[in-house]
């Protein structure tokens, strides 16, 4: 999951035309509408899963009319955007001015004088997420959040508001300052707003500063408006994070959890660095020499496969750089703030069949890096609510590594999100995730399956830039695994994947030669910063379709007939599936006092099994989830059995069907004294019917993008990070996203 800020492409630019959406021939669908550049208020998904405004072409007869597409007008510098023989029209990345009217036109084959057109208006979207996305703080802190606007010059600004959820809703806890702006011809619009902390924190719990574009065109719907958010952790224990410490360039003995990335991992266009790429610097191993190595991602120290032994390893990363990477001629106003702390030595190659990690060294510059393997904020709090860093913990492993277990809860340090807690949702997963050539990923370099990796997940736990961070036991700080891709699911929940800390290492061992062991010290516990995780709140959130409603309500005439004080069934009622959410559920009330046996169906409907109290069930006081009464930790001989399904099951399920893209072992959110086989689906290509069991295994579903190790799918809309292009020997007099030396004033942190 590397940070890679998309390319801003400079569009050439027709003059205006009227629009008519309707001839004596066809008409043109949607007549008239608004999006803005991230595609907000966008109609459909193309076949890559983006974001596009469908435009269609209808005869009289209301039959689709053969037409050819054009675009004109837009906006004076990056033009009209695009649109495809298909009708779907792609916005551009920024805009010149508060808003840019494009005419879509549509030309009968048959006769091309015969036309149509519509007027789309395009308004500015957010450039970036907030910055920083995630802070955590104490009673009376303070943290500076910045936005960035697709949009050069105008007058658009950014409205910031509390709320209890990042969609705006109810009323968060704390207050923001005064919003400033700066808006500049040549530089994109930014806006900051200082937050501040309640006097006193109750209850650890986080709020939302929500941003919205301000200036929005007049009866705009709220499906248009373009939104983000930022959360801040507010909590009892006085802790102060903020990720903005770890995307900073750091002094000599650089500390991990940090950024980092090759030297050379940026793509060009002619003599122009168009974008970068950069991740996180992991952890400190050493061999049995002591000779000591930075350990992280390949794809992020070696480019997936396609790096040179002896590239320099830079801190920060070139993402937090302006893409400026070391000794890169870029005239005497602009310099290179990266730093060299170590020399790449070797990686676990994707292209092999006999690697399942994505892994790489570099072995370290004298006294560049923290010879104690410390690393940022993983220690106790200091004084000034801050945390300390600290190395992680080897003492109870001897430097090898941890195994994970099911819900174990673990921290990384990373990049972008800083230090966040999550926990181990699916274990021996089979993965495929893709691999790009190039930062943009407009080439292809091959799609790997990885086995027995392990799924991590939790509200804000990563992002695109946390590839290659540790993850840690939070109760001792030892390894449990390397981060090395991600997402987020439909309920906005980060799903991470990590390969298991002891086998990335006894590949090493066997790939490159030699036994590594990872650098540290004393067990310790960490400060665990979680942002919760709503998983099970936003499935049970969601409103049922009236089909859905039905299914339930005609398997409830079958489930009524388990009630039985012999079975331990005290009573049923329709509810909601949190193992796939937006399905259907029969809830069973069962007895918990005794071990009940349910069925996972009733007439093919899902149950969901709430221990509770005849009591309780009689006067309607029963618990409205399972897990209410806290976590339930699985046998082992439960989890041994659903290992055995899921060999038999996974390789099937993948190959059969291209939306599955992960299956792993897990715990049933419907009934957790039930193991369940752990289904991630491709959220653009999902199946009309999903399975709820397998082999007598209840199937859990997390719908997500596929995992892509070079863009984040964290947010709603896409997001466009952007990172402008240098010219090594002049400096352009006009505004072009591709000139650093005009742009400089957006950090990418």
């Amino acid at each position: 999951m590397l940070l890679a800020p998309a390319l801003l492409m400079v569009a050439g630019c027709g003059g205006m035309g009227t629009a008519n959406s309707s001839n004596a021939g066809f008409s043109v669908t949607p007549g008239a509408s608004s999006i803005d550049t991230n595609c907000t208020g966008c109609n459909a998904t193309s076949a890559q899963g983006g974001s596009v405004h469908q435009f269609a072409a209808i005869q009289t007869n209301g039959s689709p009319a053969e037409v050819t597409w054009s675009v004109s007008g837009g906006d004076a510098v990056s033009g009209p955007g695009s649109i495809n023989a298909n009708g779907q029209y792609t916005p551009p990345s920024y805009l010149t001015a508060d808003h840019a009217e494009v005419v879509v036109t549509a030309t009968q084959a048959a006769n091309p004088s015969l036309r149509t057109s519509s007027v789309l208006t395009v308004t500015p979207g957010f450039l970036q997420p907030l910055t920083p996305e995630n802070a955590a703080l104490g009673a009376g802190g303070t943290v500076t959040i910045t936005g960035f606007l697709a949009e050069a010059s105008g007058t658009a600004g950014i409205h910031f508001e509390l709320a209890s959820s990042a969609n705006g809703q109810g009323s968060g806890q704390g207050s923001l300052g005064a919003v400033s702006c700066q808006r500049e011809s040549q530089a994109f619009t930014s806006c900051t707003v200082t937050y501040t902390a309640p006097g006193s924190v109750q209850a650890t719990g986080a709020t939302y500063v929500v941003a919205t574009v301000s200036g929005a065109l007049p009866g705009a719907g709220p499906s248009s408006i373009s939104r983000t958010a930022a959360v801040v952790l507010l909590n009892t224990a006085g802790i102060t994070s903020n990720p903005a410490t770890h995307q900073a360039p750091l002094a000599a003995s650089v500390l991990l959890g940090s950024s980092g990335g090759n030297n050379t991992d940026y793509d060009t266009r002619g003599n122009q660095i168009v974008d970068c790429c950069s991740g996180t610097l992991g952890a400190l191993v050493e061999d049995s020499s002591k000779r000591e190595y930075l350990l992280g991602n390949n794809h992020v120290l070696a480019r997936s496969d396609h790096a040179s032994v002896g590239d320099a390893i830079v801190q920060p990363g070139l993402i937090d750089n302006n893409c400026i990477p070391l000794g890169y001629d870029a005239g005497p106003t602009v310099v290179s703030s990266v730093a060299p702390v170590a020399q790449l030595t070797g990686w676990l190659p994707l292209s092999s069949k006999r690697t399942n990690a994505d892994a790489a060294i570099a072995q370290v510059t004298s006294r560049a890096v923290d010879p104690s393997g410390n690393i940022l904020e993983l220690g106790a709090r200091q004084a000034d609510g801050t945390l300390a860093a600290a190395p992680p913990g080897i003492s109870s492993t001897g430097g090898r590594g941890e195994a994970a277990w099911l819900e174990m809860k673990v921290a990384k340090s990373g990049r972008t999100t800083g230090l966040t807690c999550g926990g181990i949702s699916a274990f021996d997963l089979d993965v495929t995730v893709d691999y790009y050539l190039d930062c943009a990923e407009t080439r292809p370099y091959l799609s790997k399956t990885f086995t027995n990796q392990l799924g991590v997940s939790g509200n804000q736990f990563s992002d695109a830039g946390d590839s290659g961070a540790l993850v840690v036991d939070a109760a001792n700080a030892e390894p449990v695994g390397l981060y090395f891709a991600g997402g987020a699911d439909v309920a906005g929940v980060s799903q991470g994947v990590a390969s298991p800390a002891a086998g990335v290492l006894s590949e090493l061992d066997a790939q490159l030669g030699g036994s590594y062991t990872f650098v540290g010290g004393a067990d310790h516990a960490v400060s665990c910063l979680s942002y919760g995780d709503n998983t099970i709140s936003a499935a049970q959130g969601r409103t049922l379709s009236d089909s859905e409603n039905a299914r339930a309500v005609q398997a409830l005439g079958q489930a009524r007939m388990l009630v039985s004080s012999a079975t331990g069934i005290l009573g049923v009622a329709t509810g909601k599936s949190s193992d796939h959410p937006g399905e259907a559920a029969v809830i069973l009330y069962t007895d918990e006092n005794r071990t009940v046996n349910v069925p996972d169906t009733v007439g093919g409907v899902r149950t969901l099994v709430i221990p509770t109290t005849a009591r309780a069930v009689a006067y309607g006081a029963a618990p409205q989830t399972p897990f209410e009464a806290g976590i339930v930790s699985l046998p082992s001989s439960v989890l041994a059995q659903a290992m055995t399904v899921k060999s038999q099951a996974a390789t099937g399920l993948m190959r059969q069907n291209p939306a599955f893209f992960g299956v792993g072992v897990g715990q049933s959110l419907d009934n957790p004294h039930e193991a369940a086989l752990v289904v991630y689906v491709d959220r653009n290509r999902i199946p009309a019917q999903l399975a709820p069991t397998v082999d007598g295994l209840r199937i859990r579903y997390v719908v997500m993008d596929r995992l892509h190790v070079t863009r984040s799918y964290a947010a709603a809309a896409p997001s466009k990070l952007h990172c402008m292009a240098h010219e090594p020997a002049r400096r352009p007099e006009h505004f072009g996203p591709l000139d650093a030396a005009k742009a400089r004033m957006l950090k990418l942190n």
